[in-house]
C-alpha cells in the first residue's frame, strides 16, 4: 500500500494535465484530482478495488485539516455537457495516516465534465465545491 500512496502523491504533483487543485473552506483544504485509470499500476489498482482501463476516469478527493487527512463523508456526481449525471460511488483508502476517496466514472469521448463533490467532516455542515475538467479517454 505504500506504493499506493506514492503515486497518489506523484499523480497529485505530476500531472499537469490533470493537475491537482484545492479549495479552501476555512481551516479544511479539499485537493483534488482527475485522472484516466490506465495511468494507474495494476498492482496499485488491484489493491484499492480500480479497474484499470482506457474507458475510465478517477477522481481523487483528500480532505486536510491542519495538513493531516480527514476522515470525511465524500459524495457527489458527474454530468456532461448534455446534462446526462452519474452519481459517484466513492471509496475510501486509508494509507500511513493519510485518507483518500477514490470514484471512478465513463470517459466515453473527449469531453467537458462538471463534477459537483460534498465533503462532510464529522457533523460539520457540508461544504461543496464545483469544478469542470476536461477529459480525454487513453488510445
Amino acid at each position: 500500500m505504500h506504493r499506493f500512496a506514492s503515486l497518489l502523491l506523484c499523480l497529485l504533483l505530476a500531472l499537469p494535465a490533470y493537475a491537482e487543485r484545492k479549495e479552501s473552506f476555512g481551516e479544511l483544504d479539499v485537493h483534488y484530482s482527475v485522472f484516466n485509470s490506465s495511468f494507474l499500476q495494476p498492482d496499485v489498482a488491484a489493491a484499492v478495488g480500480l479497474t484499470r482501463s482506457k474507458t475510465l476516469g478517477v477522481l481523487n478527493i483528500a480532505a486536510l485539516k491542519d495538513g493531516q487527512g480527514q476522515p470525511a463523508k465524500v459524495s457527489g456526481n458527474v454530468k456532461n455537457l448534455l446534462g446526462q449525471s452519474s452519481t459517484l460511488q466513492f471509496k475510501q483508502v486509508l494509507e500511513s495516516g493519510a485518507v483518500y476517496y477514490l470514484a471512478e466514472f465513463p470517459l466515453r469521448e473527449r469531453e467537458v465534465l462538471t463534477f459537483s463533490i460534498n465533503v462532510q467532516l464529522g457533523d460539520d455542515s457540508p461544504h461543496t465545491l464545483t469544478f469542470n475538467q476536461e477529459v480525454f479517454p487513453d488510445e
